[in-house]
């Protein structure tokens, strides 16, 4: 499943045309092929971390790669957005409650699971819980001085399907 096809996010909240759209920070993550967070992992000690960092945040060494992190993962924990946030927020548009959240990802290759602050695309308390299944997707931020769509990237509850 692609980052534009996710279930549940509205279409007029997916990012429709990636080549005319650029990623909010060089090196979070890939664009626009093959759209995946981007960490770092420590060969010494395993631990991963996101953004990708040059040394590692437990042991301080510096024999750390550069790797893509896993599209889905679990909510460990979340809360709702409601007031407007200081600069240097930026948004197009008025402001709107969103859910923010801290989603579990696994990382390659046995390396310890990282948590990834994000934005969520659902900001309904009913329809989050700690737990939950999430998928990796991309949304608009605002657009810059050149008129381009800004991205960034949030994760999207999974639907769940009735048990049979």
């Amino acid at each position: 499943m692609s980052a534009r096809d996710v279930p549940g996010v509205p279409a007029d909240a997916r990012v429709q045309a990636a080549d005319a759209a650029v990623p909010v920070d060089a090196g979070l993550f890939s664009w626009p092929a093959d759209p995946r967070l981007i960490g770092s992992a420590c060969a010494a000690c395993g631990t991963t971390a996101f953004p990708g960092q040059p040394s590692c945040p437990r042991c301080t060494g510096t024999d750390v790669r550069v790797v893509p992190l896993g599209t889905t993962g679990r909510l460990w924990t979340w809360t709702v957005q409601a007031f407007e946030p200081k600069p240097p927020y930026v948004a197009d548009g008025p402001f709107e409650p969103y859910g923010v959240g801290y989603v579990e990802l696994a990382a390659p290759d046995g390396c310890d699971a990282v948590l990834v602050e994000s934005r969520l695309t659902e900001s309904d308390p009913d329809r989050l819980a700690i737990g939950a299944q999430m998928t990796l997707t991309f949304i608009p931020a605002w657009r810059d001085a050149e008129g381009r769509q800004v991205v960034t990237f949030a994760f999207a509850p999974v639907p769940q399907t009735p048990a049979q």
